[in-house]
């Protein structure tokens, strides 16, 4: 299966050690990747391409998480874009939310594995390729 087929991912942390062990899990997973070093970079990629998935780190210079998933958000072409904030603020499970929180309805501990990240991020593009009826 190619990139294309699995889906176009955009990341965003200011951490360029995290963006790259997580563009490295994308990747290995058939995924193309963007990643951007901060929220207004993010917005700026994600209003220049599609993206199937993003993923946000909550705190970041120039433009942090939240203010970055909202405006994604209202940026999106679609309604329910999946959008997912990570955050160290929390170690708990990952969880979704009925409606979106801080810009996502998807929150993820930081601590989270990548390849769990991946495997997330999968279940939520195959669900809503379920939903929309798209094969």
């Amino acid at each position: 299966m190619t990139a294309e087929n699995r889906g176009k991912i955009l990341l965003v942390d200011d951490d360029k050690f995290f963006l790259k062990v997580m563009s490295d899990a994308f990747t290995g997973a058939g995924f193309a990747v963007v990643t951007a070093e901060d929220g207004l970079l993010g917005v700026e990629a994600y209003a220049a391409e599609d993206f199937d998935a993003v993923i946000v780190d909550l705190v970041m210079p120039r433009m942090g998480g939240v203010s970055a998933s909202l405006e994604i958000g209202r940026l999106a072409k679609e309604p329910d874009p999946i959008i997912i904030l990570l955050t160290s603020m929390f170690q708990g499970a990952p969880h979704e939310h009925p409606i979106p929180e801080m810009g996502a309805k998807v929150h993820i501990p930081k601590s989270t594995s990548p390849l769990d990240i991946v495997i997330i991020v999968e279940q939520l593009l195959e669900r809503k390729r379920r939903d929309t009826g798209a094969a």
